[in-house]
Order: C-alpha cells, then structure tokens, then sequence
C-alpha cells in the first residue's frame, strides 16, 4: 500500500494564508490604535446631539457639498441635501467642535471669494443642536461654454483613466493567465489605500514614503493570496466558475474587514493639493492632479518595457496566450502566475492611492465602487491583453468624466455597463482581443 508523504512545500499555502490572515489582524489592530477616530464614523441619526446649517451660493442652495464635524477623537461627516441643508451627529455636546465645507466639493461653476472662510468652530448652548451656515454671499455662479466643459471633463477623464488603467492591466494580467475573473481585485486596490493611511496617518511617515512601502505591502498581498488560496485551488483542478465564486466571497470578506479597520466614515491621506493652476484656460488641474497623471504614464510604460522586452515578461505573455503551449515549451507556468499576481497587486494598490487623491478619501468600499468600470476597460480593450486594458480603461475614464455633460453625476458609472453590454453584442472579443478567445 502507498504511503503518501506531505512534504513541506506542500505545508506553504496554508501557511501563507495564515500569513496573508494574521497581516490582516496586525493593520486592524494598528488602526485600532493609531486613529482612534475611524470607528466613531458613523451614521450621524444614532447620535443625541446634532450640527446642522445650510450651503447657499448667490441665494441658490447647493446639494452634493462635503461637510466634515471633527471633535475630541471624533470625525463625522456628511453632504448636503438637495436644499442645500446638512445634518452631523455627534457623541456629546461638551468642548468646542470645527465644522468645514470641503472646497473641492463644490460644483465647478461655483466661483469662491478668496475671504470665505470654509471652517468654523461652535459650541453648544442649552439645546442638542446648533446651526451655522455658509453662505457663499459674494460668489457668482458663472457660465462655461459647452466645449470648455468637455475640454475640462476630458482631461479629467483622462487622469482617471490612467489611475483605472494600473488596476485593470492587474486584472487583466490575472485572467489571461489563470482565466479567473477576480472580483476581489477592488479590494486589491482599497487595500493600497489603506496601508498608505497607515504608513502615513497612523505611523506618521512622509507620504513620499507611505506610497512606496503601500506598493510593496499590496504586491506581497498578492503573492500571500496566491500562495495561500488560488493556487492550491488550481493545483486540486477547480473551475473557473467555482474559482469566480470564491472571489466574490473573498471580496465581501475583505471588504467588511476593512471597514472593521477604518468605520464607515471617509479618510483622508495627507499631502494632497487643492490649489488649482493657473494659465490653464477652461483646464482645471490640480498640482496633485499633474503628478497622479505623470506617475501614472511612467508606471504604465515601465510596464510596457517589462512585457515586451525581459524575459519575463515574454513569458507572461506566452502563458497569457496559452497556457499548455507555454508549459511544453518550458516555461514554469506556476512561477509565472505567482509573478503576475505579484505585478497585478501592486499595480492595484498604486492605483488605490492615486484613487484616494482622486475622489478624494478612502472608504472601505472605495475599490467595489470602480470594480465595474475596471470590467468594462478589460472588455472593451480586450479580455486577457494587457495594452488592451489600457485602451480600454482612457476610453471608459474619459467616457465617465465627459457623460456627466447629459446625465447627472450620480448616473455617470452607468456609462460603463452601456459600454460593457454593448461591446458584447458587437464585438465580444473586445478592441485589441481575438476572436478565438471566446470560446
């Protein structure tokens, strides 16, 4: 009778999965302590006390505006209704509270006095509540030209496409060579996010340095995940499907880990300018704008270069292509796969970071909110081709920012299920994809 021996390579998924587990358990406890505020961001209705006001321009109210209370170890924050009011929770009505109407939240056309003051301190009398309201008195809504606001939403667009495009080549990356459509990647990219926030909020290290080591934690992420689920998965022979469904699982897991970690409330990172450049015409770009672009265009083509030139990278692209053929050419399927879930996670959380500066704030569900534009991008350039991804994810970017011209914001990611369906219909195999692929 044989005697089957587990050896101790056998013994390093589950090990690495403890691993990928107890990294987990280690940020949540860091966050625990380093900001005691993000477990009491919650719904301001469970609260006795309350701050409530209103946001006018030019005697008009103005709706969708971030208002932010912040205490004593305590950050709430909401938007303004569509008559402009808001209303904040708080714990207590001791000590003195600071209330601030987020800039960048106003629309566009909303021209700001350079004396409004955006933040104010209040305290509470005999009542639970207290009201305070910023009336924008001297701003004027001003008229922009239809053909300046698609200039302006179209860069915009653009800068979002390229921040979609590092976390769509991952998942891109990841179905070409595995066939797995991974619906954990949105958490890939909140992941990013967060270990930036911890590196620099909760440790207090420069951002210039959170950033980096945030990229690096998200690519060891990916290798733990590989190591600990999908590969012993793949190595028993489970299905695509079956695979697909353990990544929606996985994805509603990490997803409500994280907020355990951070509340319900919105994060911010530091180091994010708001300041608008001058002497751009009808152009609205942050300086952190214009580094999110450039960073964004030199990760892309060092990408480029280390998928068409190392050797590597050739081999990806072979395994992408087919699989069987790559192995009996001799190339190690296995340590290829193990590369790209490496690549793909930190792409992803490099992109969650420029993600964080472009909503702006991090919320436990921010990577789901962009898991469907990503969808769309691989389908439209092309399931399981990289460049694709890439084409893919400016064209539905720069579609999203410039819908908003016709349809109301809250509808603009919308466009990207039109695309997603429609692009099935004509051309499932998408831009740059083949034919063949679909099987």
């Amino acid at each position: 009778m044989a005697i089957t021996r587990i050896s101790h390579a056998d013994r390093l998924p589950s090990r690495a999965l403890a691993s990928v587990l107890t990294g987990l358990f280690a940020i949540a406890l860091v966050f625990g302590m380093a900001s005691p505020a993000a477990a009491d961001t919650d719904d301001g209705e469970d609260y006795p006390f309350a701050i409530s006001g209103n946001v006018r321009a030019a005697g008009e109210p103005i709706a969708g505006a971030t208002i932010t209370v912040t205490g004593e170890d305590f950050t709430n924050e909401t938007e303004t209704e569509k008559n402009g009011s808001f209303r904040v929770g708080v714990p207590t009505k001791e000590g003195t509270w600071t209330i601030e109407l987020d800039k960048d939240s106003l629309p566009k056309d909303v021209t700001v006095p350079d004396d409004f003051v955006f933040e104010e301190e209040v305290e509470f009398g005999a009542t639970s509540t207290v009201t305070r309201n910023f009336t924008l008195g001297a701003a004027e809504r001003t008229t922009t030209s239809f053909w300046d606001q698609l200039l302006s939403r179209s860069v915009n667009g653009l800068n979002f496409g390229l921040m979609l495009a590092l976390a769509a080549i991952g998942l891109s990356l990841v179905f070409g060579t595995t066939g797995l459509s991974n619906f954990a990647h949105g958490e890939m990219v909140t992941f990013g996010a967060l270990t930036a926030l911890l590196f620099s909020a909760g440790l207090g290290l420069p951002i210039w340095i959170a950033i980096p080591l945030a990229v690096i934690l998200s690519a060891l992420f990916g290798l733990g995940m590989d190591a600990g689920i999908w590969r012993p998965l793949r190595r028993k022979g489970i299905g695509t499907v079956q695979l697909m469904i353990v990544s929606i699982g996985l994805s509603l897991a990490l997803r409500y880990v994280f907020q355990m970690i951070i509340g319900g409330g919105t994060q911010q990172l530091p180091g994010g300018s708001t300041t608008i450049i001058p002497g751009l015409g009808p152009i609205r770009l942050t300086v952190t704008d214009v580094v999110s672009m450039a960073i964004s265009i030199v990760v892309i083509a060092a990408f480029a270069w280390w998928l068409m030139r190392t050797r590597i990278g050739r081999a990806t692209r072979a395994v992408s292509d087919n699989p069987s053929l790559a192995a009996a050419s001799g190339i190690d399927v296995d340590a290829v796969v193990r590369v790209v879930w490496v690549v793909a996670a930190a792409l992803a959380g490099l992109s969650g970071v420029l993600w964080a500066y472009f909503r702006p704030g991090i919320k436990w569900d921010m990577g789901t909110s962009v898991l469907l534009l990503m969808f769309a991008a691989v389908t439209l350039g092309g399931l399981g081709t990289a460049f694709g991804a890439l084409v893919g994810s400016i064209i539905v970017g720069m579609l999203v920012e410039v819908s908003t011209l016709w349809i109301p914001s809250d509808l603009k990611y919308v466009g990207a299920l039109v695309v997603l369906i429609v692009i099935l219909l004509f051309r499932p195999q998408g831009i740059l994809g083949r034919r063949e692929r679909i099987g």
